[in-house]
């Protein structure tokens, strides 16, 4: 990973001395199903156990050892990502085999017995699973009496899904689990759910606070990076409007529907021309669709994504197309999530996955936008102290919406930002400096995973071009304004 941002930084340097010569604009005060595996991964074995072990033919064998024998053990106090894996698995295996193991924390049971262990415990097993992982790779070890699933944060449920698709197909199996530390990727099946997610104002340069700030704030989880760095693809996009440098409605507008357009317009073309968004062909394609944000559902992202108005401050006729969004479609449209505590990051958690589970039912898939509103805000204030708790918070949001596409593999999560706020630069003596008040035209990253992903590793594009190629992925290769650039194909 340090490898790679530096080869990455090294180039983004070189592009935003470019970059930053570019005039700034006005003050915008807007707020494969195979997974792949390393050399040690094995098929689970089929074999009858009743033909080869004298084990009863309805058994369920890891390893040799009847499945009912083992205890899913998760660490006292960690985090909720492997309390939720933990429970994942608990909830599969009795679906899948009918057996109900005891979920239990590494405090509450000495090591006497067979067990499943979930993250890093004080089990001597974890100590030993080190494993050199990158991205959204996680490591499964086995040992006489203990299976070990390690991975990063929200990685943890990429393993969850992985063991018991790999391991656990159904009752009366033998699986062998390899005993030495094996390094696995998630995986990935063709998408038909498909999330954007937007840091409003959000440059490389604010994804890097992680490495000259420490304060993490009480709802963290204590993470030394943005979490877009975890995922396997990283690109740039170009943000500039018709009129310059962008402001808000007129780069929501082009993430949502494929066109440059004029600042200040939101879905509409140079021409005051309605255009159709990506929500709005999810929607016309029989997908469920929803948008998100931590401010107002008038504000000129959201609005992108749902409505369509001369002006970005026609809150009135943003509000009515909205209604009429989800009156026609059941467009869910969730907004004004601005909180920095442990409790308002719970609420905004719970309500991503409320509305998940509720896309989640339609069985076309869906579309979802969520943004992170107040990056922008802040960096237009300078106040590096307040954006980093704004990124925080994305990422927490951030990992809810992969532990959701780690459990469903046929989902593609995009991160990305509209346009870079106040010309954040390295200043020399080991931090950053805003160099204005208001947006840029630096350019911002793209942090893609899921099929199709791969598109966008390594390059740099036009923000249009996000709109388009997800609308290709859905089967639509004609939509957006493609008369000088189209949708990336593979």
């Amino acid at each position: 990973m340090k490898k790679f941002l530096l080869s990455m930084i090294a180039v983004l340097l070189v592009l935003l001395l470019c970059a930053s010569c570019a005039n700034v604009g006005t003050s915008d005060n807007d707020p494969s199903n195979d997974p792949n595996t390393s050399d040690t991964t094995t098929t689970p074995d089929t074999t009858n156990p009743a033909e080869t072990s004298g084990t009863p033919a309805d058994a369920s064998l890891l390893n040799g050892v009847d499945l009912s024998s083992f205890s899913i053990v998760y660490a006292a106090g960690d985090s909720d990502y492997n309390y939720r894996a933990a429970t994942y698995l608990k909830t599969e295996i009795k679906e899948r085999t009918g057996l109900e193991l005891p979920l239990v924390t590494d405090d509450k049971q000495s090591e006497t017995g067979y067990e499943i262990i979930v993250g890093e415990t004080t089990r001597e097993i974890s100590s030993r699973l080190d494993a050199d992982t990158e991205h959204t790779q996680f490591a499964i070890l086995a040992e006489d009496k203990q299976i070990a699933l390690e991975g990063d944060y929200f990685i943890i449920a990429a393993a969850a899904y992985f063991f018991v698709e790999t391991y656990v197909p159904a009752d009366n199996f033998s699986a062998d689990i390899p005993k030495a530390v094996s390094i696995h990727e998630p995986i990935v099946e063709k998408a038909k759910n498909y999330i954007v997610l937007i840091g409003d104002g959000m440059g490389i340069y604010q994804t890097l606070l992680f490495d000259v700030l420490n304060d993490r704030s009480g709802y963290s989880d204590g993470e030394s990076q943005f979490y877009g760095y975890y995922l396997p693809y990283f690109g740039l996009a170009r943000t500039n409007s018709l009129s310059g440098t962008t402001d808000s409605a007129a780069a929501g507008t082009a993430l949502a529907t494929g066109y440059k357009t004029i600042n200040a317009y939101v879905g509409q073309d140079k021409n005051h021309k309605e255009i159709q968004s990506i929500t709005e062909l999810a929607a016309s394609l029989g997908k469920a669709t929803a948008v998100m944000s931590t401010e107002a559902s008038t504000g000129a992202t959201p609005a992108s994504f749902s409505a369509h108005a001369n002006d970005r401050y026609e809150s009135a006729n943003i509000s009515a197309d909205q209604k009429k969004l989800t009156e026609d479609y059941g467009t869910i449209i969730k907004c004004n999530y601005d909180y920095y505590d442990a409790t308002g990051i719970k609420m905004i958690e719970r309500n991503i996955m409320s509305t998940l589970n509720t896309l989640g039912k339609d069985e076309d898939g869906f579309f979802l936008m969520y943004e992170e509103a107040y990056i922008d805000k802040h960096c237009h204030n300078n106040d590096i102290a307040n954006t980093f708790k704004a990124v925080i918070r994305f990422n927490q949001a951030i990992a809810r919406f992969m532990e959701y596409a780690f459990y469903n593999p046929d989902t593609f999560v995009l991160i990305t930002a509209d346009h870079e706020t106040g010309s954040l630069l390295p200043n020399g003596n080991g931090g950053y400096s805003y160099g204005s008040g208001n947006h840029s035209s630096h350019y911002v990253p793209v942090f893609t995973y899921g099929d199709g992903g791969e598109l966008f590793d390594g390059i740099i594009i036009e923000n249009i071009q996000i709109p388009q190629t997800i609308a290709s992925f859905m089967g639509v290769t004609t939509f957006g304004d493609q008369s000088k650039y189209k949708y990336l194909t593979k």
